[in-house]
Order: structure tokens, then sequence, then C-alpha cells
């Protein structure tokens, strides 16, 4: 029979390889979402991510986050990580035992669907705000944060570790894409925005770009507010919003433009 984990009220009391204190400073609430980050540079978290809105939620204990240097599970006096690539080439690669290593004390209880692993990849599928809502909708994630060339293959296909890039573009390592990644999901969760329509409004939350936002004075260096924005008239407003989104997205997003169009 499987005892029941210990806790005192909401903060949860489990094993750890480390002093709990020396790896965060915030509480550690049972059931809340938790970000667990494998990386090379845990000195790298919080980051931004202890600022602001999120830096607030994770002192308040609303999502908990783990960083876990992969380095522990190096090899041999000088704990390397890595090794030439196979079949030769530049850079370094990230080894399948060390990783898998890593990942394997980073392991949950909980299924892939509840709790993802994902490896920040340039070659993985693009992330978008479907992608962060479903994230926010587990009970937390795995990310793990690449570096020199990439990781070895092997240990990404034994693990089922899903492959997600922030973008066309490359970084020195996964960190920075962990971050976002964590920031746009983290944002969703439930009283850390504090206003439900904020993030239910704004672009891409419909397939579309958010329209222009005004605000005081209603003239500023001759530039007058759209007139329709100061009639009161709500659904002209929103009318307005809706076609200026439309628009934008048209003339700037011909990919987000065709599939709103396909959907609707």
């Amino acid at each position: 029979m499987i005892k029941p984990t210990k806790s005192h009220g909401r903060i949860a009391i489990s094993a750890s390889r480390q002093p709990r204190a020396l790896m965060q400073d915030q509480p550690d609430i049972a059931g809340a979402w938790k970000a667990k980050v494998l990386t090379l540079y845990p000195e790298m978290f919080p980051g931004i991510l202890g600022q602001s809105l999120t830096g607030t939620a994770l002192k308040d204990g609303l999502w908990g986050l783990e960083p876990l240097d992969i380095r522990r599970f190096g090899r041999g006096k000088h704990r390397n990580v890595d090794d030439t690539p196979a079949g030769g080439g530049a850079g370094m690669v990230l080894r399948a035992d060390v990783v898998a290593e890593a990942l394997d004390a980073a392991q949950t209880p909980h299924s892939r669907a509840d709790w993802p692993v994902i490896y920040l990849s340039p070659r993985g599928k693009r992330f978008d705000q479907a992608t962060a809502q479903r994230l926010s909708r587990a009970k937390g994630m795995t990310l793990l944060c690449g570096r020199f060339e990439g990781v070895d293959q092997r240990v990404l296909d034994a693990r089922k570790v899903e492959e997600i890039s922030l973008g066309d573009f490359i970084l020195t390592g996964g960190e920075i894409a962990a971050q976002a990644m964590i920031d746009a999901c983290v944002r969703l969760l439930p009283n850390v925005l504090g206003n439900q329509q904020s993030f239910e409004q704004e672009s891409f939350s419909d397939g579309l770009l958010e329209h222009p936002h005004y605000t005081r004075p209603s003239i500023w260096e001759g530039h007058e507010i759209p007139e329709i924005l100061l009639s009161g008239h709500h659904g002209k407003i929103a009318a307005w919003r809706q076609q200026q989104a439309e628009t934008i997205t048209k003339t700037r997003r011909d990919d987000l433009w065709q599939a709103y169009k396909a959907k609707k």
C-alpha cells in the first residue's frame, strides 16, 4: 500500500537530494502548477520570471519553479556532460546517459499529457498561444535546455521528449526560450493575471493579432484618439476593434489570416 504524501496545509513535503532552502526561496505549494528546468546554468533561474506578476505569483505559491543542474549527472572527475558528434562535425553533443539521468531525477508520477517533457529545440514544433494554453492546463512541465550542437537523439526518443521551438532563429542555449515559455504559461494560470479579460482579448486568443490601444491624453503631439473609442457606444467600439484586428492581421501575418478565414 502506497502511503499518501505528507503535507501541512497546502505546503508539500517530499524527499530532496539537497536542502530545499538552498534551491528556492518560494513556497512549494501542493497541487500548484510547476516548471522543472534541466539546465547547465541553474543560476539563470528564476531570472526575469522572478519579477513583475510572475515573480509575485511565484512568491505567493501560485506556481513553482525547480531548476535542476544537468552537470550533477556528468561523468568523471570533471563532470563531463558532452562529447564529440558521431560521424564527425563541429561542436559537441549532450550525452544520452547524462541527460537520461537528469530526466529520470525530474520524473513525476504524472502522464505525459498531465506533465509534458519538452526539449527546447529549433527543429521542434513552433510555440504558439494554443500550446501555451495546453501546457498551462497540465499539472506542470519539465523543460530540457540544450547547449552546444544539441542532445543525443536516443534519449529524446527513449524518454518520449516533445520538441518545441520558440521561433525560426538560433539561441546559444534553451534557457531564454524556457523562460519565455514559462512566462507565457504562468500568466494563464488562475489568479496570476488578475483580469480574465486581459488574455481573452489579446493577440492570438481568437486567431487574430490584437487591435490598437490608446489612453490619455486624448490629444498627443497633434494625434487624437479615434473618435469611436470616446463615444461610449460599446457595440460600435467592439465592431471597430474587431475590424482593426482583422485588418492588422491581414496586413502583417498572412499565415494567421489564412488560418482565421479557414476557421471562420
